[in-house]
């Protein structure tokens, strides 16, 4: 096996590989446990709080973004939505070439990717959508005999790292000792950083877009709760006469304050308390609470989904107006594309590396977001072309139809030895489809026809020419033509003729239904 070198072009450590590096401890720069940052949140704090992420200090603005999927039920409900739409996605994996050695490693990564922490692995790696980044530790095997492949995919919080100080784009690993961290070693991590904005990492993640409206309707929220507290009960108001005391006074006023939680009290028989109704207090001014939070939902919606009609549940609001989806295909689009560099880069060419050696070309996982409309298009073109003489690789194929390659023990579907009359109806199905693919047929039989007329000619026009040239006057050689007509030679005509008509006849056979 070739030598494997890492993107510095070092030669790759495989003892660094087999140990865990950026597990969590309960002490130092990696602890998981943080104090709550997301209550009491005011405009000055959160400003603070972005401004320190930009600069390198992302501690407590990663900690608010965790929250915010706590606290918020809309924003974790989008949010969920928008990820669980990337794992609703069927994944492929396309060999590099239809060589024997490509096909072999194709399947080796459909048998990693089919394990079920793949699919965990990738659920994590969708972190980074709200956060700017995410971070997933590759477990390989302690043995060194094994075949390596991943035990395991740990999640590690985003906590545990930190962008580079000098571009602020390079993913390093927090720690005590180094301020700028320490380099990732290369075939360890699995690091997704979507690119939903230009510009730095840390301030392309959907939780620093949304940190505001976050703040803005939790304040919605608190004082709608306020208002319902005071405007949603009738209100109590204590009665008494010209001849009470203070003391008698102070009573009644307990009594009132007492009565909404303890539901019971007692008072002087010349003592009373009413209840009286508002007319159009809470009517009045609970819409315009309701009416703001769902406001800020409708932008929370528009940030993470592109689109507010699947929350709403009214097509149109914003985006392709028939569409019904939950996220934007144009958006799940680019996530998909994303996601699948991630993973072919981070894991699928370290695992074809160590196992099978550097290659040339490597086979390619994806995870292809296709409109319903797209196989059946595929497959009628193939059916057309393909006859026609249109070269297609089968794994390509099978990629684009999402089905796995065939092993040589695997049963595979086909037309059996017994389903003669079904090959042949098939065969005059290709030929029909031929013949309307192609020019019109008598265009094409007329043509080959009028480029044999020399052919055809020179018979009957040979003994005319003799005839008339030895004649002495017209009578004779009306004469010679009558006695020498039947030797003229008519088999070049006679075979023009025929061709023609057995092309015609061909032609209209693939048309005929019988």
């Amino acid at each position: 096996m070739s030598k494997i070198l890492g993107p510095d072009g070092r030669p790759i450590k495989t003892d660094t590989l087999r140990h865990e590096i950026a597990a969590p401890t309960l002490s130092g720069p990696r602890n998981p446990w943080h104090d709550n940052v997301a209550g009491g949140l005011t405009p000055i704090k959160l400003a603070d709080m972005l401004k320190a992420a930009a600069e390198g200090d992302a501690h407590d603005y990663l900690t608010l973004a965790e929250q915010m999927e706590e606290a918020d039920l809309h924003y974790a409900s989008v949010l969920a939505t928008r990820k669980r739409a990337i794992g609703g996605v069927d994944m492929t994996v396309r060999p590099a070439s239809d060589k024997p050695a490509d096909v072999k490693i194709a399947q080796a990564v459909r048998t990693l990717i089919e394990n079920p922490r793949f699919a965990d692995m990738r659920d994590d790696l969708l972190d980074g959508l709200a956060k700017g980044y995410a971070a997933v530790e590759i477990i390989w095997p302690e043995s060194r005999g094994d075949m390596w492949t991943p035990t395991d995919y740990c999640y590690r919080d985003p906590q545990f790292f930190m962008f580079d100080k000098t571009t602020g784009h390079k993913l390093r690993l927090v720690d005590e000792n180094e301020t700028d961290g320490l380099a990732l070693p290369p075939y360890k991590f699995i690091t997704h950083t979507p690119r939903l904005k230009s510009g730095l990492p840390i301030r392309g993640g959907l939780a620093r877009l949304v940190a505001m409206a976050f703040m803005s309707k939790a304040w919605t929220i608190k004082d709608w709760v306020a208002f319902l507290e005071v405007f949603g009960m009738p209100v109590r108001l204590g009665r008494y006469d010209d001849n009470a005391s203070e003391d008698d006074r102070a009573i009644l006023k307990r009594a009132v304050a007492n009565i909404g939680t303890d539901a019971a009290g007692i008072l002087p028989e010349h003592m009373r308390i009413e209840f009286v109704e508002r007319s159009g207090g809470a009517g009045k001014g609970g819409p315009i609470y309701q009416s703001t939070a769902e406001w800020w939902d409708r932008q929370i919606s528009k940030a993470v989904l592109g689109q507010t009609a699947s929350t709403e549940g009214t097509p149109g609001k914003l985006g392709n107006e028939s569409a019904q989806d939950d996220v934007r295909h144009d958006i799940l689009r680019s996530d998909c594309r994303q996601l699948a560099a991630t993973i072919n880069r981070d894991l699928i060419r370290p695992f074809v590396d160590l196992n099978f050696g550097p290659q040339e070309a490597y086979p390619i996982f994806d995870l292809p977001v296709r409109e319903p409309e797209d196989i059946a298009q595929l497959t009628d073109s193939l059916a057309k072309l393909i006859p026609l003489g249109l070269k297609v690789k089968a794994g390509e194929v099978r990629s684009k139809l999402g089905l796995a390659e065939p092993g040589d023990e695997d049963e595979v579907l086909g037309l059996a030895p017994k389903d003669n009359k079904a090959a042949q109806a098939m065969t005059r199905t290709e030929l029909a489809m031929n013949a309307a693919a192609a020019p019109n047929a008598a265009d094409e039989i007329e043509a080959d026809a009028l480029g044999e007329w020399r052919p055809m000619a020179e018979g009957l026009t040979q003994h005319a020419t003799d005839a008339i040239g030895d004649a002495s006057s017209y009578e004779t050689a009306m004469a010679t033509l009558s006695q020498t007509a039947g030797q003229a030679d008519i088999r070049p005509s006679a075979k023009a003729i025929g061709t023609a008509t057995f092309k015609a006849r061909a032609a209209g056979d693939t048309g005929d239904d019988d």
